[in-house]
């Protein structure tokens, strides 16, 4: 692990260092500078533009403008602060160093609230500190590929993409053949920048491929999760491939999912949701090896799932995946080994007892994953602390998931409502700066959303009415 002493050392024959910021979006966002000019903020700082947290995705100010940056402060510089233990070379890119950075007030020195590093890590630093216990995760990433460009995504506006193979061919061993260039550089690329993938495979739906990221530490893996996506976005157009993290891309076909595996384990790394001896008493045989702090943990995700789904769900285009006869999780539901809950228990006896860990199925690959870790953990520890106990039942299959649990909220809008209301548990485990941020930046993409005329509208409706 790298220490600040050992930075120059380590940058000897290098000219330049890339930063990376992680925005509300879960955008990498950042810039090359010197290594002069790196060596000089690597102990103290430097000065970013907080534009970064006043504009959307595309670049566009909030309206209206949020507290973070706007005209009225200037949109004063934010100071950035490096993560020297995320140092990494890019090899794509001539192997320049890279490293991480998070995002602080320059006026107070406090972590801002809205970065999304400076989130999780708080409440992955509140559980060291309460339990002593340390915050693990793995991610599953679902994507499609097309065969395009982003101009010729722009020149087709969207519609009638081209997949980078026809047709449904899940866990097929013949398929990445086809592109086993861009397959295997993916691959390789993701091993030597430190984004180790445990599993690599095609998904059912057309040039639809998934990967399972090495589970580990919270905070490491949600960077990593955000690095894979920037891997394939870099190395696609090489090959002329558009890779697609949208949580529905098409209309009719399956959606992208981005299920997040997490768990605890204390100092000597014994999995603290796992049960010495099977409860013979537990209210339901889902539970008999699921320890008290798991069970604790699982109600308190279950008990704010819904007050957190913008952080789980961040896009217009997440509701639409989350729909019912898609097999898709849309209760507040949960179930050993059930994989249409939203909640997948995984435990003894159907795995050993080390591996017991909870699998969060709402989000899509759209999925914001510093802030979706940040909210499962602090709904969990939420539940920890408050001892609350399991009042849903498993569920047992999805007609059941349907009709007896409640209702996840259907679209963006309903979410954000959710999520920003006074009493909600997003503001008690998360605090008001930072939901009041994330719901402003969500107020935006749904008057965005709702001022836009889509070309579903214009086919069926410019010829008939």
């Amino acid at each position: 692990m790298v220490t600040i002493e050992e930075v120059e050392n380590l940058l000897e024959h290098d000219i330049a260092v890339k930063l990376c910021g992680v925005d509300a979006d879960g955008i990498p966002r950042g810039k090359i500078v010197s290594k002069a000019k790196f060596l000089s903020a690597v102990k103290n700082g430097f000065g970013f533009c907080s534009i970064l947290f006043g504009w959307d995705m595309h670049d566009r100010n909030y309206e209206p403008e949020l507290k973070i940056s706007n005209a009225d402060n200037g949109y004063q510089d934010l100071l950035a602060r490096i993560d020297v233990k995320s140092f990494r070379r890019v090899p794509w890119e001539n192997n320049i160093p890279f490293f991480f950075v998070s995002f602080f007030d320059s006026a107070t020195n406090k972590p801002l609230a809205a970065c999304p590093r400076n989130l999780l890590g708080g409440v992955c630093d509140r559980i060291e500190q309460v339990l002593g216990a340390k915050a693990m995760a793995g991610a599953e990433l679902e994507f499609y590929q097309f065969s395009e460009t982003a101009d010729s995504i722009r020149e087709k506006d969207g519609v009638h993409l081209k997949p980078l193979t026809p047709g449904m061919f899940g866990y097929s061993l013949q398929r990445p053949t086809l592109n086993q260039e861009y397959f295997y550089d993916v691959l390789h690329t993701c091993n030597k920048f430190d984004v180790e993938l445990e599993g690599w495979h095609t998904e059912t739906g057309p040039g639809v491929f998934e990967a399972a990221m090495s589970y580990g530490d919270a905070k490491a893996m949600a960077d990593k999760s955000l690095l894979f996506k920037l891997v394939c976005k870099s190395l696609g157009p090489k090959y002329n491939v558009m890779p697609c993290f949208m949580a529905k891309p098409q209309q009719g076909m399956p959606g992208n999912s981005g299920h997040m595996h997490v768990s605890l384990v204390d100092k000597d790394g014994n999995n603290l949701f796992a049960r010495a001896t099977e409860d013979k008493d537990a209210a339901w045989d889902d539970i008999r090896f699921l320890s008290d702090i798991g069970r604790q943990f699982l109600a308190g995700v279950l008990a704010g799932l819904p007050d957190v789904m913008p952080l789980l769900a961040p896009t217009i285009n997440s509701y639409k995946r989350l729909v019912e006869n898609f097999f898709a999780p849309v209760t507040v539901s949960w179930g050993l080994e059930n994989r249409v809950a939203s909640v997948r228990l995984i435990a003894p006896p159907s795995a050993p007892p080390k591996a017991t860990r909870l699998e969060i199925r709402t989000p899509g690959a759209d999925v914001h994953s510093h802030y979706a870790l940040a909210a499962v953990f602090a709904l969990g520890l939420y539940g920890i602390e408050n001892k609350l106990e399991l009042s849903v039942p498993p569920a047992s299959n999805y007609a059941e998931a349907l009709g007896q649990f409640e209702r996840l909220p259907k679209s963006l809008l309903e979410a954000t409502d959710r999520f920003a209301a006074k009493g909600s548990l997003a503001r008690k485990v998360l605090g008001d700066d930072f939901v009041d941020h994330f719901a402003g930046t969500r107020y935006h993409e749904c008057r965005l959303w709702d001022e836009a005329v889509t070309n579903w509208e214009v086919t069926r409706y410019i010829e008939t009415v």
